[in-house]
């Protein structure tokens, strides 16, 4: 039986992650579906629907060409998954469509330091091997506005664990929604080489691209 395949796209046109290979051998380590790993906006141009989800894995900036923006909105309307990890929500700022498809925007971040994480939902694969509270360095993401309300809420940050957070009381960092047919999931976490070899975060980033490619079900509202 041919396995799954994941198009894991990592092109940048702002800031590039130094962690972006870490996190493309993590993916491609995991069983249970075959990586194609580009930065050619050309594999959006042809067709999605050979891939059982797409993974923006620390893009930034506008990546994508006007028909590769057509395809992707058409193939998560139509039933594909689409994963963001990290600085996804910087990406494609030229096309409004994409902040719904995503779910926010990035707007700034502190500096690198260990915080929080609170697990709200652990019935996701996401975050169902999680603590309920979650010591992690990062670069703890703040947004334009909570998407509590448009999206199923996984996880927040504890503001009050790190110095320098923007948003408040109400500060998403991992959700999950459905677009059309499609699933979208997003984790602001990521930045580090290091968090790729970190079981914990593996389990969270795995547990979330699954879910959006359908591999697995996560219990409770879809």
């Amino acid at each position: 039986m041919t396995p799954p395949r994941l198009l894991v796209f990592t092109r940048t046109r702002d800031y590039r992650h130094a962690s972006i290979p870490a996190g493309v051998a993590a993916l491609s380590a995991a069983d249970g579906w075959s990586v194609d790993a580009t930065e050619d906006p050309a594999a959006f141009e042809s067709g999605l629907d050979a891939y059982a989800a797409v993974v923006l894995l620390n893009t930034s900036g506008d990546v994508l060409t006007p028909r590769g923006r057509e395809r992707l909105a058409a193939y998560v309307g139509s039933g594909g998954g689409l994963a963001g990890v990290h600085a996804a929500a910087c990406t494609e700022y030229g096309w409004p469509h994409f902040r719904t498809l995503i779910g926010a925007r990035f707007t700034r971040h502190p500096a690198l330091q260990p915080g929080t994480v609170v697990v709200e939902d652990r019935d996701h694969p996401a975050t169902r091997r999680l603590p309920a509270r979650w010591r992690f360095t990062d670069e703890w993401y703040d947004f334009d506005a909570s998407p509590r309300g448009t999206v199923r809420v996984l996880a927040s940050a504890d503001e009050s664990t790190y110095e320098g957070g923007g948003m408040g009381a109400d500060h998403p960092l991992v959700w999950c929604r459905e677009q059309g047919a499609g699933r979208v999931f997003y984790t602001a976490l990521g930045h580090t080489p290091e968090a790729y070899a970190d079981p914990e975060f593996r389990a969270h980033l795995l547990g979330g691209v699954r879910w959006a490619a359908g591999l697995v079900q996560a219990g409770g509202r879809p």
